[in-house]
């Protein structure tokens, strides 16, 4: 948990925040495994706060300062994000980054079955998701000022080792499919294909903040971990959410009846993706959801290593968290096969 003086945290957003007044409150939203985050109110007025965890933390991780540099720069897109108020440094009177904007007030979905609404809503929902995926890979990055906000080509050669050196930093257990796995996307990196998009790189409901009366979107939050990159790692991240467990703290879609619930199938979803881009549903698929499963099981791996050290911004069951990243890693060994 951050620790910080009231008065100075108030006399900081008085001075750097527009319009903003007395500090009557800081409360810690209690989801998230990332970034801290905090609804800040002033009077009848509310924004959100969200900073560095404190703590050592792993090389280029919770880049606080990216996520306001690319919303700031989506803004007036077809990509709905919040508006960005103001960025500190690393010296703030929370002791780490911090960056301020605007609060939304909104739905949000921990659930991607959406068991709250209605069939008709549910696939309303997810096309929605859709849409603005494909409209945030369409985004040109230069025309926005992102252009150098990542390196050009071998995006997945550069993610894969990147990841590699992240799972290795935090690893806590042995996992021979985790090995495995590291070694066959090295084995089977496609060739390049020069797409280059800005990417999410958390592509998730749950990242998504809903009007209340609608299936349009608000506001894509947690962008910790954009960059230029290829959109299919996007894509295929959002569907490997259709192929995890839907228990306990698991968010997946798998084993529930999807045309019942009215929610697209992962072949359904590709498929209107690649018509709003106007491309080809790739035939080499599986390394894509071999990446995400991957990527995914190195973050989790990170919020164990944190949660061991003390340093989790959300802290639960150990245990769990071990048991799902070895999960991942034989899911993700599957595929390969």
């Amino acid at each position: 948990m951050h620790t910080y003086d009231h008065n100075d945290l108030q006399r900081y957003l008085q001075e750097n925040v527009n319009g903003f007044g007395a500090l009557d409150s800081v409360d810690k939203f209690s989801d998230g495994q990332s970034n801290p985050t905090y609804l800040i109110t002033s009077g009848a007025a509310k924004y959100v706060l969200r900073a560095k965890p404190p703590g050592k933390l792993l090389k280029s991780a919770h880049a606080v300062d990216r996520e306001f540099r690319v919303m700031q720069g989506l803004a007036g897109t077809n990509v709905p994000v919040p508006k960005m108020l103001h960025l500190t440094d690393d010296n703030s009177p929370m002791g780490t980054q911090f960056f301020v904007m605007e609060y939304l007030d909104g739905r949000i979905f921990w659930d991607p079955a959406l068991p709250e609404i209605s069939k008709p809503e549910r696939a309303a929902l997810y096309d929605s998701m859709n849409a603005t995926l494909a409209a945030l890979h369409s985004v040109d990055p230069t025309s926005v000022g992102l252009g150098d906000y990542g390196k050009p080509g071998n995006y997945f050669e550069r993610q894969v080792s990147r990841w590699s050196q992240q799972y290795k930093a935090a690893q806590t257990q042995n996992l021979p499919d985790a090995d495995h796995v590291m070694e066959w996307l090295t084995a089977n990196m496609p060739a390049g294909d020069g797409v280059s998009a800005i990417v999410h790189g958390d592509y998730r409901i749950d990242n998504t903040i809903y009007a209340k009366d609608s299936a349009k979107i608000l506001a894509l939050l947690d962008w910790e971990l954009s960059t230029l990159g290829h959109p299919l790692a996007d894509l295929a991240y959002q569907c490997m959410h259709w192929r995890l467990p839907n228990a306990a703290e698991f968010k997946g879609l798998a084993g529930l009846d999807r045309t019942t619930l009215g929610i697209p199938t992962e072949a359904e979803y590709v498929a209107k993706y690649c018509e709003r881009r106007g491309t080809m549903v790739p035939d080499n698929w599986n390394f894509y959801l071999v990446f995400s499963y991957f990527r995914f099981l190195a973050i989790v791996q990170g919020v164990l290593k944190r949660a061991l050290d003390g340093n989790a911004s959300n802290p639960k069951n150990n245990d769990m968290i071990a048991g799902f990243v070895a999960l991942l890693a034989r899911d993700a060994r599957k595929l390969t096969d």
